[in-house]
């Protein structure tokens, strides 16, 4: 049997191999070698880090197989949002425009493109080339639904106030020790969830 490519994306924005793939695919440009289907050393080629539907109009294609976009792959899209990525314009508009209507309100702005949101999207998630991580600018139980946090090595998605540990095989309710909890979710994101944007989470978070 073929080895999982190293195309699936934690909370944290790491990109290992597993062979679970999730409910969501999505890219932050090309950065794979389509000989190798091996990804180079960068993360990511451009700012424009997006999550896509797996089915498009009923196209297909091979997994890395080209000088393409590299195809990445999210356990659900709070896992993605988490990670700094946003819905697509072209395969997701309707989630798209929902989003950036949330963004917009949620940040108190108006008139942002899509190339704006990824601005802040980046200055966000990103410290050096490692994952930012930002204080909680709230209790736990007041973070909305889709919101992740990092804690005691483990991240966990709030759903009704309450965290589930994050798995590639889904959510798990255990036992949270919170100690010194920071917010995964950039600021702006979360911004957009407590206005009224709701992530789509995978079954197990319910």
């Amino acid at each position: 049997m073929r080895p999982p490519l190293q195309n699936r994306v934690t909370p944290l924005g790491d990109i290992v191999a597993t062979p679970h793939r999730g409910l969501f695919t999505g890219n932050r440009g090309i950065i794979h070698d389509p000989v190798t289907k091996a990804l180079l050393n960068r993360r990511w080629s451009s700012k424009a880090w997006i999550t896509c539907v797996c089915e498009f109009r009923g196209r297909r294609r091979e997994v890395m197989a080209t000088r393409s976009w590299t195809e990445l792959f999210f356990l659900d899209e709070a896992t993605a949002l988490a990670a700094g990525h946003r819905p697509c314009f072209y395969c997701r508009r309707d989630d798209a425009n929902r989003f950036r209507a949330a963004w917009e309100n949620g940040n108190g702005v108006s008139g942002v493109r899509a190339s704006g949101i990824d601005e802040v999207l980046h200055r966000e998630r990103l410290e050096g080339r490692a994952k930012r991580l930002h204080a909680l600018p709230m209790s736990l139980e007041a973070l909305p639904d889709g919101a992740m946090v990092h804690a005691g090595e483990a991240s966990w998605l709030i759903v009704s106030g309450r965290p589930l540990r994050w798995s590639f095989e889904g959510y798990q309710k255990i036992d949270f020790a919170p100690g010194a909890a920071r917010l995964i979710t950039p600021p702006s994101t979360l911004a957009a969830l407590r206005a009224g944007y709701r992530a789509v989470l995978h079954g197990s978070a319910a």
